[in-house]
């Protein structure tokens, strides 16, 4: 049966990186990816993939392996310019080559040129032909701009910096988990404001040292400046109504609050306005968060679609997944994802379509509900919406399993199961290391995942779903026609290097048997120039709320998945911008509005 629906994180084979810091730990890996739509079929290139993917529909992807493309530099860009298609990524130390192919899928790339060293790299190409080079990715400097050669992708003129952290306006640029800073708790932090003088905003040594530890204090006072500040990074550019879009993302992957802004100019190198609709991209609550460094295209059908980077780091900050949301730009030229719900199945519509009437295809059948194992602790941990935490089986032996029940047979539509990695170390010799450094490698083999996925109606007697034998770590089953089932059981068995099974989610998708929620009546009240708090009354039945907030009543293209609580603290307004939410209740039947009120 054809696919039709899709489910973030996307169902993708992310590779393993293995790496060598004070210990050696390994986690699967895929962010910040460029989209490409190339002579009618996409292309997605994401960090550390050690290749790229390719699909005719945005829903079935293949992977094309090409380790011999720059794998070990982070952030690649690729860009279609005169028909053909242009590659970088990022290196600090040394000038970042340009390469360029009439067909990716041949595993043919020709370098053009190595202009200079730069981080998270955007090319763009103009109406007009003229080629645009973007980049930055510090604490301290801004987004550069500046123009190429068209013939040699070499620079012309000096750069031009464009957009710098704000983050004393912006709310959602502040770092932090939930943008509540931490940094009076770094080490550096403690240790050097000792030393800094707030009247002559710098660091001053002791004795009439002139260094310390081999910095001077100039160095030290940016390094004590910078900490707690955004990261400023992932720049990339489109041309919609004749009007330039340049996205930019901050402040952390490892945030939840990680996102995607946007400014709006009237020529390709500025001067650039804030846009007052902003994230533009940003997904802070739900099962996966974040939505940070992406890249955003034009279909077939001439709709927009954004793809963004989403968060786990728990193994480490840069263990991360891949997201794809619907977007668009409305008539007063406001450019939103549509973010509503996203890491619940949704439609890639065959056509044109109004992207902020997109709505999730099913509703979330398995949030809380009992849940058995054959061994292990926590198996509530596999369905309490939170990819960051999981089950794990008391063993490494294959036939471990874990079984949701949903309480009552129910018409399942789909399930995501998405695996977790812990502890996770394998040991390779010191030349199988392939970056600069010698840290780190990435799997190049298919690490396969064997499981099945078995349904029931009485928990005795089970039908196979799935018998899955593939590299994934976000497995997505659609049954569009739908399967009547109250039990879901995974059972694992061999997986990649013997690990043990541990499951992050199982998520059950479809059609539940009872009621949507009663709607809420929300209050808000504007606390700091940063922030708002959100209430509404308990509402019994109800999973949670989505919170839709935006700067008109007809503007609500921000949003914020609550489960479980009936209050929200949202973090990541502008300083003196006006706000309008509202709070929409959901459950396992389907979704009820609230009413839009004002932020007093």
């Amino acid at each position: 049966m054809k696919k039709t629906t899709y489910c973030n994180p996307l169902d993708l084979a992310y590779r393993y990186s293995h790496m060598k810091e004070r210990e050696r730990r390994a986690h699967r890996e895929g962010a910040d990816p460029t989209l490409v739509r190339f002579k009618g079929r996409y292309y997605a290139f994401v960090s550390m993939s050690a290749g790229f993917w390719h699909s005719g529909d945005l829903l079935n992807w293949e992977f094309a392996a090409a380790p011999d493309l720059l794998i070990y530099d982070y952030a690649p860009d690729v860009h279609e310019i005169g028909g053909r298609l242009y590659f970088c990524a990022s290196r600090r130390s040394e000038n970042c080559p340009i390469l360029v192919t009439d067909d990716p899928l041949c595993g043919k790339f020709e370098q053009v040129s190595a202009p200079m060293a730069f981080w998270d790299p955007a090319t763009f190409e103009d109406d007009d032909g003229r080629v645009y080079l973007y980049w930055g990715c510090t604490n301290t400097d801004p987004i550069w701009g500046i123009e190429l050669d068209r013939e040699t992708m070499t620079p012309i003129g000096e750069p031009a910096p464009l957009i710098y952290g704000r983050e004393n306006e912006i709310g959602y640029e502040r770092c932090g988990e939930n943008g509540q800073s931490t940094k009076e708790k770094s080490v550096v932090y403690q240790h050097l404001r000792h030393m800094f003088n707030p009247e002559t905003n710098r660091i001053e040594f002791p004795g009439g040292m002139t260094e310390m530890g081999g910095y001077s204090a100039e160095a030290m006072t940016r390094m004590f400046l910078s900490i707690g500040r955004p990261y400023i990074e992932g720049a990339f550019m489109n041309k919609l109504g004749g009007r330039y879009y340049l996205q930019y993302a901050c402040p952390g992957t490892q945030y939840n609050t990680y996102a995607d802004g946007v400014y709006v100019g009237d020529s390709p190198l500025g001067p650039f306005t804030l846009q007052k609709s902003n994230p533009f991209s940003a997904k802070p609550g739900g099962f996966i968060t974040g939505a940070g460094h992406g890249s955003t295209i034009e279909d077939a059908h001439g709709n927009l679609w954004h793809a963004s980077t989403m968060r786990i780091s728990v193994n480490h900050d840069f263990e991360r997944r891949i997201g794809l949301f619907p977007a668009g730009i409305d008539a007063d030229g406001v450019l939103y994802c549509n973010q509503n719900f996203s890491d619940y199945p949704h439609d890639i519509p065959e056509g044109k379509f109004d992207a902020m009437a997109q709505q999730p295809k099913w509703m979330l059948l398995s949030y809380n509900k009992p849940v058995a194992a054959s061994s292990g602790e926590h198996p509530e941990r596999a369905v309490n919406e939170n990819i960051r935490d999981w089950w794990s089986a008391g063993s490494d032996k294959p036939g471990e399993w874990l079984c949701v029940d949903l309480g009552d047979a129910c018409d399942v539509r789909a399930i995501q199961v998405n695996f977790a990695d812990e502890g996770l170390a394998p040991d390779f010799p010191d030349e199988q290391y392939g970056s600069d450094r010698g840290d780190r490698r990435i799997e190049l083999e298919p690490q396969i995942s064997h499981y099945t996925i078995e349904a029931s109606i009485d928990g005795e007697h089970f039908t196979t779903l799935e018998n899955v034998a593939r590299d994934c770590s976000n497995g997505y089953y659609e049954y569009a026609d739908g399967i009547r089932a109250r039990f879901i059981r995974v059972t694992g068995g061999a997986l990649p290097y013997g690990q043990t099974m541990r499951i992050s989610g199982l998520r059950v998708f479809g059609n539940g048997n009872g009621s949507k929620p009663e709607k809420a009546n929300a209050q808000a009240v504007r606390t700091n120039d940063f922030e708002a708090r959100v209430t509404w009354q308990h509402v019994e039945g109800a999973q949670g709320a989505n919170v839709r907030y935006g700067i008109a009543p007809d503007k609500l293209y921000m949003s914020w998945l609550v489960y479980g609580a009936d209050e929200l603290t949202l973090t990541t307004l502008i300083k003196g911008q006006e706000y309008y939410v509202c709070a929409d209740t959901f459950n396992e039947n389907g979704i009820t509005p609230g009413d839009v009120i004002k932020v007093v």
